[in-house]
């Protein structure tokens, strides 16, 4: 049994429940089998088990162990992609329910945390800082519309003078400040997700790696110890999809992210950071994202690489983006460093879609992850059931293979991130 502990992070040292499910032993029955257990597959079950149906979930290492428990815990509105963007891609009618689909899923975020109990430290509000001057005309410009054209007054710009009163950042133009954005510690709320998919019944199976499956007049699911007969499967997976299903697997990138954790700042500190705790987010191609903890720590997240090693140095390699942010945190102890691997798409919208008339899927959430990938489960509780309206609005949205298909994606990849982190760096 693999059952790998969680990777060393500040979330791996809070978490605030222990909990433990058998590796898959000999045969086993469901109407559906979910393989991965982060947010997408635990909030399928959850939904599932919530309309009668009974569930199998298979996760290779430990429930939250990948990005699900690793990420920045923001939960962000609306989609990846810009609603202007989207409009230029499926028209108005079309973006206007995809916003309304991502606003719904910061609500399920929410609706699940009360509903099941889960302490995973929720807290309110974006702050998303302009990096270059013409990013804050964009960001206006942004705000205008969402106001106007999709009648959400949860936003307001902020501009350069204010800006400086709320945090102590380097290099930013305006901000725009998005109330009903959210954000919490990751583990935690997969922990709390995988404690009430239990408490509802579905079956959950740790160290459980799924080495592949058949369709026949059922799917036949199976891992090293054990097999899994379903009418239905979820696959799950994002950026550790790997080889299990080659026919989505061109369309993601799995890239790592990177994170750190300070030692707990002083509370003026933290106040003169983020005046009021809320996320903050720039708006360079390869995004900064940072916000504090309960015990006023910066978790800070910055940097990427796109092979499968990490950084020897992960603090380090973090540490120098935060300083041209932060330069006051130049002799602040850095704790915890840590990265992850995320799945990304040539649009940055996720991938939704159905492989079969038994085989669903969705991944690709490219850093938007903690609420839509909880809005998936949903849907995709919804689709199995028989209800596609929902999410065909999400897989009605185009998706592209990489360029070469997961052979040649790494050298294109490469080359265009070089390209937009030295426009990043060059204004």
């Amino acid at each position: 049994m693999e059952n790998q502990a969680h990777v060393e992070s500040w979330y791996a040292a809070t978490a605030n429940q222990q909990l433990e499910f058998p590796a898959l032993a000999g045969t086993s029955k469901a109407d559906v089998c979910i393989v991965g257990g982060g947010y997408t597959g635990l909030s399928t079950a959850i939904h599932l088990r919530q309309r009668g149906y009974s569930v199998v979930l298979l996760e290779a290492n430990r429930v939250g162990w990948g990005a699900s428990g690793r990420n920045g815990g923001h939960v962000g509105t609306g989609q990846r992609a810009g609603q202007q963007q989207l409009e230029k891609w499926v028209g108005l009618e079309h973006a206007q329910a995809l916003w309304q689909l991502g606003l719904e899923a910061v609500d399920t975020v929410c609706e699940l945390i009360a509903s099941h109990r889960i302490d995973c430290e929720l807290k309110q509000g974006n702050l998303h800082v302009a990096s270059k001057a013409g990013d804050a005309r964009e960001l206006r410009e942004e705000v205008e519309q969402l106001n106007s054209v999709y009648g959400y007054d949860q936003i307001r710009y902020v501009d350069r003078a204010e800006l400086a009163t709320m945090t102590s950042g380097q290099g930013f133009h305006g901000a725009s400040l998005d109330a009903g954005a959210r954000h919490l510690h990751p583990l935690n709320y997969a922990l709390g997700l995988a404690r009430a998919a239990r408490d509802l019944g579905a079956q959950l199976h740790e160290g459980s790696r799924v080495t592949g499956y058949r369709e026949g007049d059922k799917v036949t699911v199976k891992t090293g110890n054990g097999a899994v007969t379903c009418d239905y499967l979820v696959v799950a997976c994002n950026g550790y999809l790997e080889k299990l299903e080659p026919r989505t697997a061109g369309r993601i990138m799995p890239i790592n992210n990177y994170m750190l954790a300070t030692e707990p700042l002083p509370e003026a500190l933290a106040r003169q950071l983020i005046r009021d705790d809320t996320s903050m987010t720039d708006t360079l191609f390869v995004v900064n994202y940072w916000k504090l903890s309960a015990d006023n720590r910066l978790l800070f997240g910055g940097g990427e690489s796109y092979t499968r090693r990490f950084p020897a140095d992960i603090k380090g390699f973090v540490r120098k983006y935060m300083l041209r942010i932060y330069p006051e945190l130049a002799n602040t102890r850095i704790d915890y460093g840590w990265g992850g691997t995320l799945a990304i798409t040539m649009n940055r919208m996720p991938d939704f879609g159905r492989l079969s008339s038994r085989v669903f899927y969705a991944h690709g959430y490219s850093g938007h992850g903690v609420p839509i990938a909880t809005l998936a489960g949903k849907l995709l509780a919804e689709v199995i059931s028989g209800s596609a309206e929902r999410f065909d609005i999400m897989a009605g949205v185009p998706s592209h293979q990489f360029p070469g298909g997961t052979l040649l994606r790494w050298p294109g990849l490469v080359a265009g991130m070089l390209f937009y982190s030295l426009r990043d760096r060059l204004g």
